[in-house]
Order: structure tokens, then sequence, then C-alpha cells
């Protein structure tokens, strides 16, 4: 009888496994580093061993497993379990995920974005329990997001929906990954704050973070402007104000556009909370239409780095118990 079922979070970073029981209470987890650089079949099979070492462990057998979830970054198609593009994966263009793991696993496995698989472990177990209609962002290198409109995720044509790190801020602005510029992603993600950051340091501005990191900018990390925000450095509060803006304007947009009841903001800078939070929520209060803004809460995601794991993992259960929320 299957017991189990195994959550998987693929990061440009870590890789992260975790394994739970049939109601998604929480067994065990690894985190392995993902060594992107050794290419697909290096990672793939890094996936493959952490599974295997994790049910020799346990002393647990294939039959054992409900079925597996796994959240890849980039591009792909959910139903044919196929990856075409992720940016930060080198060679990684068009790997079947699914039937690379089913060389080794005779258990059913499924793949979605990874942030999809973020908004469904915070939609289902987080800060958006018993909502219907919300959005999550997620803000770290760049700036992914999933929605759930009445219900049900949005996924689109090509399962690309909700590309919101792409809303076109600026006619000519920063270059993107994606060709255009300009694009929301290149200001409020942890990078683009950061960018910002160094781009007044070049113009003649000071901070304490500059002794911090012996004056070299490239070592400037997002958590250092949030702890120099707290010591009242001018320009690390200057910087948080205006990354919060220009992310209020594009939640406004998205607020207008899809209504929701709540977004939810996660990601590495997720944790600067209502440093960055209460800019982003003035702005969308003089910006957004009144009735859909009063009707919106914008809070901090609360299943931290573990949402794609259990996300995952919950994606995978209702996909086999052919649940209707989700594709």
């Amino acid at each position: 009888m299957s017991e189990f079922i195994i959550g998987v979070d693929l990061g440009g970073t870590n890789i992260k496994v975790a394994l739970f029981n049939l109601d998604l209470k929480f067994i065990v987890e690894v985190r392995k580093s993902t060594e992107a650089q050794n290419g697909p079949a290096y990672v793939l099979n890094k996936i493959i061993r952490i599974v295997e070492d994790m049910m020799g462990n346990l002393n647990i057998t294939e039959k054992s497993i409900y079925c597996m979830g796994m959240g890849i970054p980039g591009l792909l198609d959910p139903y044919e379990g196929k990856s075409f593009f992720s940016p930060n994966f080198p060679g990684w263009e068009n790997i079947h995920v699914v039937n690379e793991m089913k060389k080794r696993f005779h258990f059913p496995v499924f793949i979605d974005n990874d942030v999809r698989v973020n908004l469904y472990g915070e939609w289902l177990y987080g800060a958006g329990l018993n909502s219907k209609n919300l959005i999550l962002i997620t803000l770290g290198t760049g700036l992914g997001s999933g929605i759930v409109m009445d219900g049900k995720v949005m996924y689109g044509e090509t399962a690309s929906a909700g590309e919101i790190g792409h809303m076109n801020m600026y006619r000519e602005g920063r270059p993107c990954k994606c060709g255009s510029s300009g694009c929301l992603g290149r200001y409020v993600s942890a990078v683009g704050m950061v960018n910002t950051f160094i781009e007044k340091l070049n113009k003649g501005r000071n901070s304490i973070i500059e002794k911090w990191v012996d004056y070299d900018n490239g070592n400037i990390e997002a958590h250092m402007i949030s702890k120099a925000y707290d010591l009242h450095d001018n320009l690390a509060i200057e910087v948080m104000h205006e990354t919060g803006r220009i992310l209020g304007f594009g939640l406004a947009n998205v607020i207008n556009l899809f209504n929701p009841e709540i977004i939810i903001v996660g990601g590495g800078m997720s944790l600067a909370g209502d440093r960055l939070l209460n800019t982003v929520r003035e702005t969308i209060n003089d910006h957004a239409l009144k009735i859909s803004s009063n009707a919106c809460r914008v809070v901090q995601a609360k299943l931290g780095d573990c949402a794609g794991m259990i996300g995952a993992a919950a994606y995978a259960r209702d996909k086999v118990n052919n649940k209707e929320l989700i594709v």
C-alpha cells in the first residue's frame, strides 16, 4: 500500500527533496547543492540519487510511494512532463524530466513550474489558505508569479500564464533575458534592488554598506540593504522605498486586471517584510482601483523555502486523484 509522497524543488542553488505522508505531513527532508554547471544529466541523476538514498535510509520501497511532484524552473509543458528552457541551467533545453525519472522509478511523476508549486504550497497550506482568488509572487534572482482565479490555477495556452515579472514598466529600461527591456522583475527582484543601489553609489552616493564589503560593490547583497535600513542608512531607506513604489505600481496593475483577494510575497526578498511591503501597500492604495484594492491584502509568505516541496507534493497527489483544481 502506498504511504508516501515525494516533493522536489529544483533551484539554481539547491535541490530540496522532502518525504511526506498522504496527508502532507512532513517526514524527512534532504538538501543538496544543485551544481547546475555540470549539465542536465548530472542534475537529474543527482535528484535520482537523493530519492534513492532517502528511500534506502528509511527502508522504503517503490511500492510505498504514491507519487512524486517536481518544481522545475523555466518554461515547460506540465502535461508532457518536458522542460523547454531554464535560463540559469546551462544546456537545459528540451529535457523530458518525467521520462528521465521513469527510467529509474515506477511510481507516477509530475512536473510543474517552480513558482507554481510554491503557489500550490502557499495556497493549500500557507498564507493563501481558503482563498479562491490569489496571486503569489516570488522575489529572488527575478520575479516569478502564479495566479489562482475562482479556485483554479491559471495556466494559459502554453502553460506560461502569469509572467508578471515581464510586465513592461519603462519604455527603455534595463535589458532583460526575455529579450525585452524595462521589465518589472529587473527592478524589484533582489538583483534588481541591488543594481539600483549600486547605480546610486556609482553616482556618488554613500552608504555604510560600502565598509561592510570593503568598497567592493560586487559583494553587495539584498539582505545588507535591509540591515542598513534598520540602522537608518539614508541610501538603504531610499532604495527600499523606491523598490517598493515600483513593485506597488506593478501590483496595482495586477489588482486592476485580476481582482485578487490576497497577494502573497515570497522568495528571499520577502524577508524584507514591512520595510518593503508598507511602501507597496501605500502605492497600491494610491493607484489601484479603490473597490479592488480595498478587497485585496498584500502579505508575506508563510512557508518560507519549504513551500516548493510542499506544493510539489500536493500538486502530484491531486494530479493522481484527478482533482479539478489542478489542470
